[in-house]
């Protein structure tokens, strides 16, 4: 299985966003270790959002044009179905609910078999999970004190799309919506790289 293995906090440093999750990743940023600290052209911006959003979810670039030409077909505006799509992605909501303490070891658990979604064990990462399905820690996942310390100490921001229960259980209550996700993403820069790009 394919996954974006680059050093994070460098990548974080470079994009001048902390797409890991981790509160020490932007420490060491200094004016001018950002590309977006340097006079960038218009095809600079656009590709630097791009790359923005795929590290912060982890995604590959083959992955990431089909979820872009899938949320061309869906109805809406382009921008905010592809951050949809990326957020409801399995590994992204189990980060958002608390079971990982980050997107990178919330992927982990999703292939190692450590979660449930409506009772059957789903060990893929980018599975897209719906309105209404219950995410849990399986019983080999329960067996693991990280995850349940995880759970039970993240002090997360209340997300409104989910619910979260005591039993190591939460569902997707609805599809996000784009200014629901906390991300500092401008997607219309991505569609606009697209358009001419593909």
């Amino acid at each position: 299985m394919a996954k974006m293995m680059d050093p994070k906090f460098k990548q974080s440093r470079r994009l001048g966003l902390n797409v890991c999750g981790h509160p020490k990743a932007m420490k060491r940023a200094t004016r001018g270790t950002a590309r977006s600290d340097k006079k960038l052209t218009e095809y600079g911006k656009q590709l630097l959002e791009k790359q923005r959003l795929r590290a912060y979810y982890g995604v590959l670039e083959k992955q990431f044009v089909n979820l872009f030409k899938e949320a061309q077909r869906t109805q809406g505006q382009t921008g905010p179905n592809l951050v949809t799509f990326l957020e409801t992605r399995l590994d992204s909501l189990c980060y958002r609910m608390g079971f990982a303490s980050s997107i990178r070891q919330a992927r982990q658990m999703v292939s190692h078999c450590h979660l449930t979604v409506n009772g059957k064990k789903v060990n893929i990462p980018s599975y897209r999970c719906q309105a209404g399905d219950v995410i849990a820690l399986s019983a080999k996942g329960r067996k693991v004190d990280l995850f349940k310390e995880n759970y039970n100490t993240n002090i997360v921001v209340n997300y409104p799309y989910i619910s979260k229960d005591e039993d190591f259980k939460a569902t997707l209550v609805s599809l996000p919506n784009r200014e629901d996700i906390p991300i500092e993403i401008e997607d219309q820069l991505i569609v606009e790289f697209y358009s001419k790009n593909m």
